[in-house]
């Protein structure tokens, strides 16, 4: 099967989360002196810019050039949702957060926790309609939007927080927001898998239906 420009810039998304792991670890790692331990966190963060750019440019070309294709459909969302679990995962964690900015494990269980939903919830309407159902919706793409910006600042909080000394409260008010966007999030999902669910056996006791 030949891949598309969309689809290959989704893979190498995809790939790029093993680099951007690898220098998460190191920015507190004892071995490193503080000036390298930047080092690696300012390579973080061009690779999470390029990651999150990249994010939006395969949605474009694959609707600009109508390569909407089922295979993109499946690995965009799972590119975002897997960048997304590593970059929370890692803020939050002693050994690869940024100094003085701690992601609170409060709002990184949660995001991970809508994922995790939304894969059950997608193997639930695959198991009983025999359909693959991938309805990308405004509140997601927002919520993921919401994510891409909040790691963003956070990576960049050391140096921005110097010249702008309420860095954190916008911090709080994006990580706060993500919390939100992911409960709106699972909300919307729960209505459209119900919908499909719904209109699945209505189609199907239609079709059952004896015929006079």
């Amino acid at each position: 099967m030949k891949l598309n420009w969309a689809t290959r810039i989704t893979i190498l998304r995809i790939l790029l989360i093993v680099p951007f792991v690898g220098c998460m670890l190191k920015i507190n790692d004892p071995k490193f002196n503080p000036a390298l331990q930047n080092v690696m966190r300012y390579i973080s963060v061009v690779v999470f810019l390029i990651m999150a750019v990249s994010d939006g440019i395969d949605g474009y070309l694959a609707r600009k050039r109508n390569q909407v294709t089922r295979l993109g459909t499946f690995l965009d969302p799972l590119a975002d949702k897997l960048l997304m679990t590593c970059a929370c995962l890692l803020l939050a964690s002693q050994r690869a957060h940024v100094a003085d900015f701690l992601l609170p494990q409060t709002v990184v269980v949660l995001i991970i926790s809508k994922d995790i939903f939304l894969l059950l919830g997608f193997t639930v309407v695959y198991l009983i309609t025999s359909q693959i159902r991938i309805e990308p919706v405004f509140i997601g793409k927002s919520a993921t939007t919401l994510q891409l910006v909040m790691v963003s600042a956070i990576l960049i909080a050391p140096e921005v927080s110097t010249v702008v000394p309420g860095w954190i409260r916008l911090l709080q008010v994006l990580w706060w927001g993500a919390f939100a966007t992911a409960i709106c999030t699972m909300i919307v999902y729960i209505r459209i898998g119900l919908r499909y669910i719904a209109e699945y056996e209505s189609a199907q006791g239609g079709a059952n239906k004896p015929q006079n």
